[in-house]
């Protein structure tokens, strides 16, 4: 089974208020179209990290569970990454684990003498 790219959507900035609700139409029609769990939010160009970001954010993920799914970063800025957890928004990053999750090419600890997980 192919696995599937996820859309992507390019956030520019500056960010202003009235972006969350044609954006957040946009995420719910990209998951449905595409038939995918995910979509990654190119936030490279989103402009200083500020509480419009963080308001942006947290609408698209909004967006994206009510339509079965969740958004996922890329590029995000620092200060933008420290922000988001201030705020205890929980966004995936493009390229990290899942929380939960090892991270690729980690293995579990276990004890002598038993089997590697």
């Amino acid at each position: 089974m192919e696995a599937t790219t996820p859309p992507v959507l390019t956030l520019t900035g500056p960010v202003a208020r009235e972006q969350a609700t044609g954006l957040g139409d946009a995420v719910f029609a990209l998951l449905a179209d595409a038939d995918a769990r995910v979509v990654v939010c190119d936030v490279a160009g989103i402009g200083p990290p500020g509480l419009a970001a963080v308001e942006l954010l947290a609408r698209l993920q909004l967006a994206a569970r009510r339509a079965g799914g969740r958004i996922r970063l890329r590029a995000p800025d620092p200060a933008l990454r420290a922000l988001l957890r201030l705020v205890g928004l929980p966004v995936e990053v493009e390229g990290e684990a899942e929380e939960g999750e090892p991270a690729l090419g980690v293995e579990v600890e276990v004890e002598p003498g038993e089997a590697a997980l």
